[in-house]
Parts: structure tokens; sequence; C-alpha cells
């Protein structure tokens, strides 16, 4: 192997290593700030604020919040099924939107950037009331406060 063939190689793997680390960077501050954000939602709706930090019952959590099967979460867990966790996730936000006052508009921020929607429903001007969920014709929360007990 030629000088020219040696270095193009080693800037090859050079840049590899770099993009895996910057990858790696960039997923642990997004878990890092979904998880803060989370605590703030979770503590305003009545779930403990440590779930937030554990990935798979977090995303159960959530799920149950907006009245939906907390079992989805598991599917996240096969190949691709996390789009069919997120379309039921999307459905619990538009419903726990619904029990902060937001409109279907607010939605579109939580299928974006679910983090600010989770800061900004966390927040200490918001109010949450289960009762509109179910006013509006929806099930009532599965986990938090306002939740049901399920059979």
């Amino acid at each position: 192997m030629d000088d020219y063939s040696q270095a193009a190689l080693q800037v090859f793997l050079l840049v590899i290593i770099i993009s895996f680390a910057v990858t790696a960077v960039l997923v642990v501050a997004l878990y890092i700030v979904m998880a803060i954000s989370l605590m703030g939602f979770f503590g305003k709706v009545g779930v403990e604020r440590w779930i937030a930090w554990v990935p798979i019952y977090s995303t159960w959590k959530w799920l149950e919040v907006g009245g939906q099967n907390g079992a989805f979460a598991l599917i996240s867990l096969i190949p691709y099924g996390g789009l069919v966790t997120s379309v039921f996730l999307y459905i619990g936000m538009h419903r726990t939107g619904i029990a902060f006052g937001k409109d279907s508009g607010f939605l579109v921020l939580g299928i974006f950037l679910p983090f600010v929607w989770a800061f900004i429903l966390g927040g200490k001007d918001e109010v949450y009331r289960p009762e509109l969920i179910t006013q509006a014709g929806y099930p009532p929360p599965r986990a938090g406060f306002g939740a049901v007990p399920m059979n």
C-alpha cells in the first residue's frame, strides 16, 4: 500500500470515529434533555419524577397519562415498532394537551420537539385538568392524576 492510500485510509477511519463520537454525545445529550423535561411533565400530571430516567418505563407511563395502553411501549423493541409506539404516543399527547387546555396545533410541537412540549406543559403556569379529557369524549388517563384503576 502506498503512502497516499495509507493516508487516505487513516483520514477515512478518523472521520468514522469522530462521526460515531459526535453521534454518541448528541444521543446522550438528547436523552438527558428529554428526561429532564419529562420530570417536570410527570410531576405536573402526578407520575413519580424518577420514572423519566428509565427508558422504556418512561414511555410506558407517558402513554398511560395519555389514556393509552402502556404496553405499546414494548412494541418499540421490535424493529420499526417505534413508529407504531409513536403513533399511540401522539394520540396520547393530543389527549394530554386537551387536559392542559391546548388546541390540536400544540400537538405539532409535541411531534417535532417533544422535549419542548414536555417543558411547556411541566411549567409552573400550566394547569392540568384531567377531567377535560373525559369531557372531550376520550377515556381517562391510566396513570397520574385523574387515573381510573384498570381491571
